[in-house]
C-alpha cells in the first residue's frame, strides 16, 4: 500500500530509537506494563510517534487492565487493519494510516464501551499531545 509518508529503512532508523523502530518498523511490542501512557488520564490527543499523524483521543481511553494503553475507537480512518496469524493466534493488527507503522492489535473485548472493541496500543507508538502543547 502507498502511504503519504515513505521513507527509506535507513531514514526510518535514522530518525526513530532502536527500541521505537523494533514496534513501529518490525510489528514489535514493548513490554506490559511499562509504557508512558498504560494509565494516563491525561486529556489530549494520540499521534502516531513515526509521522504525527493524529489516531487516537483521550476520551475514548480507557483502562483495560491489559498492561498497553486501550482505546475503544481511533479517530476516523486513521488507522489501518491487516490479518495477522502470527504467534499461533489470529488477531488483527493495527496500522497507522499515514505511514504504516505499527502500533498494536485490536480485540473485540473491550467490555462496557460504545463499541466493545479494544485497541491495545504500544506507547513507545505514540506521542501525547495535550491541550497545553498545542
Amino acid at each position: 500500500m502507498a502511504y503519504n509518508v515513505e521513507k527509506s529503512d535507513a531514514e526510518w532508523r535514522a530518525e526513530l530509537s532502536p527500541e521505537e523502530y523494533a514496534v513501529l518498523r518490525q510489528a514489535g511490542t514493548e513490554r506490559a506494563f511499562v509504557g508512558e501512557y498504560t494509565d494516563t488520564e491525561t486529556v489530549g490527543t494520540y499521534k502516531c510517534k513515526a509521522c504525527d499523524a493524529t489516531l487516537f483521543s483521550s476520551e475514548t481511553k480507557f483502562h483495560s487492565g491489559c498492561g498497553w494503553p486501550s482505546f475503544y475507537q481511533p479517530v476516523t480512518d486513521t488507522v489501518e487493519y491487516i490479518e495477522d496469524n502470527s504467534h499461533g493466534m489470529q488477531r488483527t493488527e493495527v496500522r497507522c494510516a499515514n505511514c504504516g507503522s505499527h502500533l498494536g492489535h485490536v480485540f473485540p473485548d473491550g467490555f462496557g464501551t460504545p463499541t466493545g472493541d479494544r485497541y491495545c496500543i504500544n506507547s513507545i507508538a505514540l506521542t501525547l499531545e495535550t491541550p497545553s502543547s498545542m
